[in-house]
């Protein structure tokens, strides 16, 4: 005579599914918190509401209607994220430099300047300029810039 071990029921209750979906899109949720601009916050959103009304008609979340209202709940969940990206991430102005907006800013000699001849480099705020000036300037001296042409510099030292 063969005994039988008692059947272990594999599948999972309606109701832990619904816990599960709900686990599942807090940490996708999360994930997004920590890392903008993944797009987790939308299949989270939808399987937090799916793992919601699983708890409160656990029928409805095995019907056919579940992936029909997952899918119409993508859509405004995906344009109001967008909407929110869009609004977190304008675009700025891109930082460069125009010539003639250095004239007047002070800087710092990193190379030698000669008069008439444009060997010599100024650094002003982060970036190196081509610099001559009337008399020769050493590296190391303040210097202030009295008129610019391209991407060279006419320069005299500060007083």
């Amino acid at each position: 005579m063969v005994k039988y071990a008692p059947r272990i029921d594999i599948f999972m209750d309606q109701v832990t599914i619904a816990m599960l979906l709900i686990i599942l899109g807090a940490l996708l949720i999360i994930v997004e918190a920590f890392s903008p601009g993944i797009f987790m916050l939308i299949p989270g959103t939808i399987l937090v509401f799916l793992g919601i009304v699983g708890i409160f008609a656990p029928d409805f979340l095995f019907s056919w209607y579940s992936p029909v209202v997952g899918l119409l709940l993508a859509v405004p969940v995906t344009i109001i994220t967008l909407k929110v990206y869009q609004r977190l991430g304008e675009p700025e102005p891109p930082t460069t430099t125009v010539a003639e907006t250095l004239i007047g800013r002070e800087g710092v000699v990193t190379v030698d300047t000669e008069p008439g001849s444009l060997r010599g480099k100024v650094k002003i705020d982060s970036e190196i300029w081509s610099a001559t000036s009337k008399d020769p300037i050493p590296a190391g001296k303040k210097v202030i810039v009295i008129h610019s042409e391209g991407v060279h510099v006419r320069v005299e030292e500060c007083v």
